[in-house]
């Protein structure tokens, strides 16, 4: 059996004369029992015999079954054979007049075709890859001893390592991520650290020469990326290939990829494009009856280009023909070049709310988790709203559940946020340009219309951002990224009809006292400085707040009774927070990270809902009254806690936890007996002393 990629092929050979008589038993006839066949891509080799022979189970094939015919498996052994000489294969008799040589090379030449179409088949609707995949393997130098970088511009695509361009961008640490993905592929170490990108360059040089590799880098659009993931050939061991896809030839130029190696993405041939319709539109590749001259029509229309291809037909799949005619009218009346217009009709075919969603990720939240709380703090419902976005092809989820979103399809979504008003962003709905959002906070040019901003990286001093929040009395959602500057009592504001509050670096130690939070559903302040959420303490019942995240705070105490809806609840290293008053039963509560806090007693029996609880505290002793009482709990992590000792007899109660982390709890004893009576539990990490023992 070979294997590449997505998938498998078999080659079994069928030999003629004596060596077919070996086979006699069942271990044997598994080779062609029906599940192998159907299982892999099998081929099977005819070695000095035809395949009618093995079909019919006639001459020499007839007679090595002679001298089994009265065994118990003759029968199956008929029928796989039967079937197995149906499939198409090779026959030694007919290929190259019977040379053994010419034969093998030819097997292993198409075997290694095959399993290069299986890999690339994992999305069954790509249309049009053989031949662009074969140009571009066409141009790699066979036996060049070199390392070869090649480059492909044109779209955006995914490959192992992907949205090089998003990542690096995202965030300070973002190539030092990158680097991490490229080194942990390559040794097959998830645990690599890396302190800075020097620190990540070094390590490239040092543990990538002398392995031989194949490094994809996709989108691009920048040197500085290049230089921190594939600085210098001699960085690669020779034979080595690194592909690069970006929408910017010079960035290519600018690296030293040779003008012969960089090829262009061309735009889909007719039969292509109308087969990518297809499987977008009817979920095949033949249209329904009486709709192949409307197909036509809109493959025309999108010109080859895919992503307008898949837009369009996922849009009108389902529809009748006469709102197929309607789209096609519609089309005829936009300009070829206006792609955006192309792409709107999707976003006009969704309902209000998904519209609304689809801003917000064109807008705000690309690049965020799918799971984000912003979208569901503002009144959508999220879950199905996305999954309607990917069906319609406006959005894409990565396999670790980001979202993301075409640059195309983005700049469609903006453009219908900011149309009707292009040079007066005080009448946006959505906020996203930096230096529009400081100049409406800076001259108070604040209105009602405003729902969403987004600020990142401002110098603006917070009471200048608060003052000009003043005037936007329907905002419902705010990201914030300023970290300094104390503000006066008086300037301190915050609309009420805020959803969502995201805050990092918050500088204040509270909330404005005039802030009430009536609708606040997710409030997030990482390493903010907020030590209470209002002064003297201040208490308001928040009957919404469904996700809190104080994380690495200077948060000190928290009561539950405030927040009785709540479900997450994110304190982690917050080092100086010492009580979690839990006054009543939290119903909703399921999430509580309270690692590196200073919290003494807690009572979970008080969470009953509980499922992922993190108890990282080094001084904490015993573990909290009632834990073993949290029947929905799946993961409990006590990592570094230093001084405790054992775990509860009873251990075996929490009969959902599927993953339990002990390392570094460096003075635990031993394990409850019972332990090996979870059934649920799937993952165990023990503390090293311990772990040497299990073994």
């Amino acid at each position: 059996m070979v294997e590449g990629g997505g998938g498998s092929c078999r080659v079994e050979m069928v030999e003629g004369g004596g060596g077919f008589c070996s086979i006699s038993s069942d271990q044997d006839f598994i080779l062609f029992n029906r599940s192998s066949i159907h299982s892999f891509c099998s081929y099977p080799l005819f070695y000095d015999v035809e395949p009618t022979e093995v079909r019919k189970q006639s001459g020499a094939v007839g007679k090595a079954f002679a001298k089994h015919e009265k065994e118990e498996a003759a029968e199956r052994w008929r029928n796989a054979l039967s079937e197995a000489a149906g499939l198409a294969g090779w026959e030694l008799k007919t290929t190259f007049d019977g040379h053994e040589a010419k034969f093998i090379k030819k097997i292993v030449e198409d075997i290694s075709l095959k399993l290069h179409s299986i890999n690339f088949s994992v999305d069954e609707n790509l249309v049009g890859m053989e031949t662009r995949v074969n140009d571009i393997v066409s141009s790699l130098e066979t036996g060049y001893e070199g390392v070869q970088m090649i480059g492909i511009k044109g779209m955006g695509g995914k490959s192992f390592v992907e949205n090089v361009r998003e990542v690096s961008k995202g965030s300070l640490s973002g190539l030092k991520e990158l680097q991490k993905h490229v080194l942990s592929d390559v040794l097959n170490d998830p645990y690599i650290d890396i302190r800075n990108v020097s620190d990540g360059k070094n390590m490239m040089k040092k543990m990538m020469c002398s392995r031989k590799v194949l490094v994809v880098l996709d989108d691009v659009d920048h040197i500085e990326q290049l230089e921190a993931l594939a600085g210098n050939p001699n960085w690669f061991k020779p034979g080595s290939i690194i592909i690069i896809t970006t929408r910017d030839e010079q960035v290519l130029v600018a690296h030293g990829v040779h003008v012969d190696n960089i090829h262009n993405v061309n735009l889909l041939l007719d039969e292509e494009a109308l087969c990518l319709f297809n499987m977008h539109a009817f979920k095949r590749e033949i249209p329904i009856q009486m709709y192949e001259e409307l197909s036509g029509e809109v493959v025309r229309y999108a010109a080859g280009l895919p992503l307008t291809i898949k837009v369009l037909g996922s849009f009108l799949s389902g529809r009748t023909k006469r709102e197929w005619e309607n789209t096609i009218e519609r089309l005829d009346t936009i300009p070829l070049k206006e792609t955006l217009e192309k792409l709107e009709l999707s976003y006009d075919g969704l309902e209000h709310d998904q519209q609304q969603i689809f801003l917000d990720v064109a807008c705000i939240l690309k690049g965020e988790r799918k799971d984000n709380q912003s979208l569901e703090s503002c009144g959508f419902c999220a879950e199905i709203g996305l999954r309607i976005l990917e069906q319609r092809s406006l959005i894409t989820i990565s396999s670790d559940g980001h979202l993301l979103m075409h640059d195309h399809i983005q700049e469609m979504g903006r453009y219908i946020v900011r149309r009707l008003h292009p040079y007066e962003p005080e009448r946006h709905n959505r906020l996203w340009i930096k230096q529009e959002i400081e100049d409406v906070l800076v001259n108070d040019l604040g209105t009602e219309a405003t729902r969403c901003i987004k600020l990142v990286d401002s110098n603006l001093h917070p009471a200048v951002i608060m003052k000009g929040l003043r005037k936007m009395n329907d905002l419902r959602f705010i990201h914030v990224n300023t970290h300094f500057g104390e503000v006066d009592e008086v300037d301190r504001y915050l609309p009420n009809t805020l959803r969502s509050l995201h805050w990092p670096g918050y500088p204040l130690e509270c909330l404005p006292n005039t802030f009430h939070a009536y609708r606040l559903i997710d409030l997030a302040m990482v390493r903010s400085k907020i030590c209470q959420l209002w002064k003297w303490g201040e208490y308001k019942v928040l009957n919404k707040l469904r996700f809190l995240d104080l994380k690495y705070s200077n948060l000190r105490t928290f009561d539950l009774g405030m927040t009785l809806q709540l479900e997450m609840l994110d304190l982690r290293e917050c080092n100086d927070f010492l009580e979690l008053h839990m006054p009543v039963t939290l119903q909703k509560l399921k999430f509580l990270n309270l690692s590196g806090s200073n919290v003494s007693t807690l009572n979970l029996a008080l969470t009953p809902h509980l499922e992922k609880l993190t108890l990282s505290i080094k001084d904490i002793r015993h573990l909290p009254n009632g834990i073993c009482m949290l029947k929905h709990l799946k993961y409990l992590k006590l990592k570094s806690c230093w001084l405790l000792e054992q775990l509860p007899e009873d251990l075996c109660r929490l009969e959902c936890l599927e993953e339990l982390h002990l390392t570094d709890c460096s003075v635990l004893q031993d394990l409850p007996n019972n332990i090996c009576m979870m059934k649920s539990l799937k993952y165990l990490h023990l503390p090293y002393r311990l772990s040497l023992f299990a073994h």
